[in-house]
């Protein structure tokens, strides 16, 4: 995880959410992030495809730094639940 907004997206009751900014390394040294929506109550995390693609983990961190709210609501209206299966 990359970074975490303290905003609440999605509203303020049982329906809000907590944005994260996930990312790994791609086999060619760049990184990929996308945005991870957690439920602050009961429900399923959503997330983004994949929202940038950086040269390095440090280039992706000044790319979170840098998001405002209206990307995050964007973002949120994108994204889609994450299916959790069982292992």
């Amino acid at each position: 995880m990359l970074r975490e907004f303290l905003t609440l997206g999605g509203g303020v009751d049982d329906e809000a959410y907590v944005a994260q900014i996930w990312a790994r390394e791609l086999n060619d040294g760049r990184w990929e992030a996308w945005v991870v929506f957690v439920p602050v109550a009961a429900g399923q995390p959503r997330r983004t495809e994949r929202d940038t693609l950086q040269a390095s983990r440090a280039a992706g961190e000044y790319w979170a730094s840098g998001l405002t709210p209206i990307y995050l609501e964007g973002a949120f209206a994108r994204s889609r639940p994450v299916r959790v299966s069982a292992v």
